[in-house]
C-alpha cells in the first residue's frame, strides 16, 4: 500500500475541512507527556464523529474508551448547548489525562468522565433507566466488543447510531483461524452486526494516518 499517499491525503482533508485546533493538538502532546499510547482518532475521523452526531441529532452520547479525551473533546465540540456526554476509561491514570483535557476545553459541564471496566459500568447505566442515546461511539477494549454492542442497544432507541473503531485491523479480519483476541473480538462483532436484525449496519475500511483500518456504522432499526 502506499502510506505516503494516503498520509498526503490525510493531510489535505484535514487541512480543508478537519484542523486541529491549540486545544486539540496539546491534547494530543499529552498523551506522550503522560507516556499514553497514540492510539487516538485522527483528525479527520474526529470531524466524521461530529458530521455523523449532526446528522442524526444527538444530544445525548455515550463512548467507550477515553484514553486521553481527544475523541471526546471532538465529539462533545457537536453536542448542542444542552447536550450530554457520558465516556468511560477504564485506566485512572489515562482518565486523570483525560479530566484534565477536558477541563482545558471548558468541556467539563457537558462531559461527565466514569472510570472502570465498561463491563462493570455499562450494566449500572442500563439500571438508572435515564434517557436513551442518540449516539455511542466505541474506542476501547477489542476482546468484549461484542457484549459492548449487547449492551449499547440496551442503551438505544429506533434512530440511534452505534459506531465501532479498530474492527479491519490492517485487514487481519480475514485471517478466520487467527489467535489474536483483538481480531476475534472485532470479527465477533462484524459478524453480529451481520445477524442482527434490530439494526442496519455497514463498515467503511479507512486509511491514512492511522493506516488501515475500517469503522463500523450500526443504525438501530427497533429494540
Amino acid at each position: 500500500m502506499n502510506s505516503e499517499l494516503f498520509q498526503r491525503v490525510d493531510n489535505y482533508i484535514a487541512d480543508l475541512l478537519g484542523s486541529e485546533d491549540m486545544v486539540l493538538k496539546e491534547t494530543i502532546e499529552s498523551l506522550d507527556i503522560a507516556g499514553l499510547p497514540q492510539q487516538s482518532v485522527s483528525a479527520n475521523q474526529g470531524k466524521f464523529l461530529q458530521v455523523l452526531m449532526i446528522a442524526c441529532n444527538a444530544k445525548k452520547v455515550l463512548e467507550l474508551g477515553t484514553l486521553g479525551g481527544y475523541s471526546t473533546i471532538w465529539i462533545a465540540r457537536a453536542l448542542p448547548e444542552n447536550g450530554k456526554m457520558v465516556t468511560i476509561e477504564v485506566d485512572r491514570n489515562h482518565g486523570d489525562v483525560a479530566q484534565k483535557n477536558i477541563e482545558k476545553a471548558g468541556l467539563s459541564d457537558k462531559v461527565e468522565l466514569r472510570i472502570g471496566s465498561a463491563l462493570d459500568i455499562l450494566p449500572n447505566i442500563i439500571a438508572e433507566n435515564d434517557e436513551p442515546y442518540d449516539m455511542i461511539f466505541v474506542d476501547a477494549d477489542k476482546p468484549p466488543y461484542a457484549e459492548y454492542f449487547i449492551y449499547a442497544l440496551q442503551l438505544s432507541r429506533p434512530g440511534t447510531l452505534i459506531v465501532f473503531d479498530n474492527v479491519i485491523r490492517e485487514g487481519k479480519v480475514l485471517d478466520s483461524n487467527s489467535n489474536d483476541e483483538k481480531v476475534k473480538g472485532v470479527q465477533r462483532l462484524n459478524k453480529m452486526l451481520s445477524e442482527n436484525k434490530n439494526v442496519t449496519a455497514t463498515i467503511l475500511q479507512t486509511v491514512g494516518t492511522k493506516e488501515h483500518d475500517g469503522i463500523a456504522i450500526a443504525v438501530v432499526n427497533r429494540i
